[in-house]
Order: structure tokens, then C-alpha cells, then sequence
């Protein structure tokens, strides 16, 4: 028998598997428009919201008779100064803006702080008639505040505030509108890190302090900016409350650019840019949480 030597092995043809294509992160394919087809309709929508805005800055650089020309400018020749100069130059002015600063904050401050204890006891703490105090509360919202007026006058001029700050100040404490936003946050935070924190011999404000609020910024941004923007903007109140022009605000500063006979327009302007640039910039450095807020909060409980 012949025995014949096996030949070497060849190695069998490996065929390398064909790169996967990898799918686009939507899941879907990309249209021809490198960006979504609802900008199409929202930027002009915007541009269209932001032309007063641009009218106002330009006009705060025109002149008064190009302001009362007609028909109006749509451009300034060139740039005038004079309104600024005439509203910074009012001695009065700096104690507006310190006044209107110093209501803002104070309503800020008490709407987070008033407004958390009374979401937070509502949201989470069951006594009797809490939802009938509730729903009372709510019913405020409802109420003009052409219809209160009156009893708040008297009521702050029977403790002595009319004429001050803390008539502006004492009724803008608190807000329904504060309380109501921060419960339905907070209804939407899972109890069981609550629970773990009770076990842990946690007090409940301790609680709400150490982990419900740190949970609760962007409600918080929201409850914060909405009412900067509410105070800084107010001129009813404070045009009924506030009699001497050093206590005044800055929107019921401005007024008094405004005459009878005669209106400096370029200081009206001027003015306005300066009252609307914080709100602005408050609006701006909170927006990423005002939307979240806005996005997560909902009608729940």
C-alpha cells in the first residue's frame, strides 16, 4: 500500500462582511433643507415679532423731528445721541432704576421663597380642605386687578405705605400664579427620593431646601423671570401709589418725559431701551430653563 504524504492546507477564502451603514441619528433620512422645514415658517414669524423691537432702537437715535416727520423715517440719517444724554442727564433717573431694582428683587426673592413652601405643601402634604384652599386660590387668577385696587389702596394706607417702596412691595409678596407653577413642578418629581431622604431622618424642609429645589430650576427660572417681568413693567400700581418723583419707578418715571404740549419722543426712546434691555437680558440668560420648565411642567394632580 502506497502511502502518499498529505499536501499542505490551503486556507479557505474568508469573505469580509460589509460594512454596515450606519442610520442616521432621527432614524430617518435627511431631506434636501440642512435644517427642519418649521424654520421656514418661524424665522419670518420671528422677524416679524422682533420689528418693534428695531423700530424702537432706531428711533432712540433719531432726532425729535425726524421722529414727528411724516412720512416717518424708516432709517436715521445719521446717529443722534440727544435722547440718551437727555435721560441720563436727568438727576432722577439713576433713583428710578434703583427703585424699580429694588421692588424687582425683593418680588423675586419672596415669590421663589413663598411661592416653594406653599407649592411644595400642596403638592405633597394632604390636610383638610387643601383642595378646596386650592381651588380658591386659583380662583384669584380670575379677579382684575381693577376689582382690588381699591381694597389695596386702602389696606396700605391704613399701615402707613402709601408713597413708599412697601406699597409696592407688600402686595406683589406672593403670586397665585408662583405657588400654582411650582406644585405642578414638583408634582412631577418621583416621591421615592423624597422617601429615601425621610428615612434617612430628614426633616421636610430640609427636604425641600436640600433636594426638591435643586431639582426645581428650571420652574424656579420661570417663577423668577415672569415676575421680574411683571414688577419691572407695572405703571398702574405705582402710578396710584407713589405721589413723590423720588420714589418713583422707572416706568412711571418715564411718564413724566411725556408733557402736555410738548413730548421728546427721542428721550421716550431712549428711555424705553434702557427699561427693556434687563428684561432682555434676564429673559436671555434663562431661556434654556424657562422652555424646560414650560416643556415638563403640565397639569398633573
Amino acid at each position: 500500500m502506497t502511502l502518499t504524504r498529505p499536501g499542505p492546507r490551503t486556507a479557505s477564502p474568508t469573505t469580509s462582511p460589509a460594512p454596515a451603514t450606519a442610520p442616521a441619528p432621527d432614524g430617518k433620512r435627511r431631506g434636501f433643507l440642512p435644517f427642519s422645514g418649521w424654520h421656514l415658517l418661524l424665522a419670518p414669524l420671528a422677524l416679524l415679532f422682533a420689528i418693534p423691537l428695531v423700530w424702537l432702537l432706531l428711533s432712540s437715535v433719531m432726532s425729535d423731528a425726524e421722529i414727528n416727520r411724516f412720512p416717518p423715517a424708516l432709517w436715521p440719517s445719521g446717529i443722534d445721541l440727544g435722547g440718551y444724554r437727555y435721560v441720563l442727564g436727568n438727576a432722577l433717573f439713576p433713583r428710578w432704576f434703583t427703585n424699580s431694582l429694588i421692588v424687582s428683587a425683593v418680588a423675586v426673592t419672596t415669590n421663589l421663597l413663598f411661592g416653594a413652601l406653599g407649592g411644595y405643601a400642596f403638592a405633597r402634604m394632604r390636610f383638610a380642605g387643601s383642595k378646596a384652599l386650592l381651588v380658591l386660590m386659583l380662583a384669584t387668577m380670575a379677579v382684575p386687578f381693577q376689582l382690588t385696587m381699591i381694597p389695596t389702596f386702602m389696606v396700605m394706607k391704613r399701615l402707613g405705605l402709601i408713597d413708599t417702596l412697601g406699597a409696592l412691595v407688600l402686595p406683589s409678596l406672593v403670586t397665585p400664579f408662583a405657588v400654582f407653577l411650582l406644585r405642578q413642578f414638583f408634582l412631577s418629581l418621583p416621591r421615592e427620593l423624597e422617601e429615601a431622604a425621610w428615612l434617612d431622618g430628614c426633616s421636610r424642609m430640609r427636604v425641600l431646601f436640600t433636594i426638591v429645589l435643586p431639582l426645581s430650576r428650571p420652574a424656579l427660572s420661570t417663577v423668577a423671570v415672569l415676575t421680574f417681568l411683571t414688577t419691572w413693567n407695572d405703571l398702574t400700581w405705582p402710578l396710584i401709589a407713589i405721589n413723590h418723583d423720588t420714589h418713583y419707578t422707572l416706568q412711571l418715571g418715564l411718564t413724566t418725559f411725556q408733557g402736555q404740549h410738548h413730548t421728546r419722543w427721542s428721550a421716550v426712546m431712549a428711555g424705553n431701551v434702557l427699561t427693556v434691555l434687563p428684561v432682555l437680558l434676564a429673559f436671555l440668560g434663562a431661556q434654556k430653563s424657562f422652555i424646560r420648565s414650560l416643556t415638563s411642567t403640565g397639569l398633573k394632580g
